[in-house]
């Protein structure tokens, strides 16, 4: 391993929450306790790279020599500092539980892109950054638990959906803030909107197709993955990924159906603890989740 040098100095970014304020479950009880500790690793490594990516002080330029720091200390070509030793430390757990290394590169990918503000002209550039980034959490945790890659696709589409689910919660904040733009250009585009609608006290109608395009394609990507936990072996696994998922599906249904200018839509406690109790009981019976309940059928009508 090469020695850092010593005459490097960087501003240190901090930490901008833990596990406990994250809008979904992260290594919760539900997952086996020897496996905990290798979740808490990755979830320090991916927290400290978006914090670096989402840094107001750093110029796109810093973020990147950041980001490349973080992946030397991970591939073993640079020792570690305070900011970059939670890539030491995930290093350490890939070579205990055998987990290739490829997942937290690729996260490094997409939070690249959020460093040089990528535009997503496409639905199918959204799609792109989400693999790179919610779907390689998701991989990660099927290795972990030692499940079948067959599993990758429909994990691939619920985390896809918790990513997209985010955004839309946080379009107006990440566009004054951040100066970024979580919707494909092209549909904009076509309803004859600028990114500078997100400033507004309220939705426009035009604003609003483009949002229900956005909740549209979330719930197809939450059909595509619920078959989940009908491929998942592992129960404790399959039981947080149901609970996630009926998380998930409660926020659309709130973004579809709120103001997202207005103010930010967000779960509340009973959310969390019917999504609870309905994903423990889907991830025992071990059955595909319906994505509709009587609510919807009654609204498709």
């Amino acid at each position: 391993m090469a020695e850092t040098n010593g005459d490097e100095k960087m501003t240190k970014v901090e930490r901008s929450k833990d596990a406990d304020g994250e809008n979904f479950p992260v290594g919760s009880c539900l997952i086996p306790p020897p496996l905990r500790k290798h979740v808490a690793a990755f979830y320090d490594y991916a927290r400290t790279a978006d914090d670096i990516a989402d840094s107001p002080i750093l110029s796109s330029d810093e973020k990147i020599e950041k980001l490349k720091v973080i992946e030397d200390v991970l591939t073993g070509i640079r020792l570690p500092d305070a900011e970059t030793l939670c890539a030491d430390k995930l290093r350490e757990s890939l070579k205990e539980t055998g987990v290739t290394a490829e997942h937290a590169l690729d996260l490094l990918k997409a939070f690249r892109m959020d460093a040089v503000g990528q535009t997503y002209n496409t639905w199918t550039d959204l799609m792109t950054y989400c693999r790179w980034s919610a779907g390689s959490v998701g991989r990660f945790m099927l290795d972990l638990h030692g499940e079948n890659p067959t599993a990758y696709w429909p994990s691939d589409a619920v985390c896809a959906a918790l990513q997209l689910n985010n955004h839309l919660q946080d379009c107006k904040d990440d566009f004054l803030t951040r100066n970024r733009v979580y919707l494909p250009a092209d549909w904009m585009k076509e309803e004859g909107v600028s990114p500078d609608a997100l400033t507004a006290e309220r939705e426009t109608p035009a604003l609003r197709r483009v949002f229900d395009r956005m909740t549209a394609g979330i719930d197809g990507l939450l059909v595509e993955g619920s078959s989940l936990p009908m491929i998942i072996r592992s129960r404790g696994l399959r039981m947080e990924v149901c609970v996630i998922f009926r998380l998930a599906q409660k926020l659309v249904r709130r973004l579809k159906k709120n103001d997202l200018l207005t103010r930010k839509v967000e779960l509340t406690k009973p959310d969390w603890l019917f999504a609870g109790a309905r994903g423990i009981f889907d991830g025992i019976t071990r059955k595909k989740i319906s994505c509709l309940n009587k609510r919807d059928l009654s609204e498709k009508k």
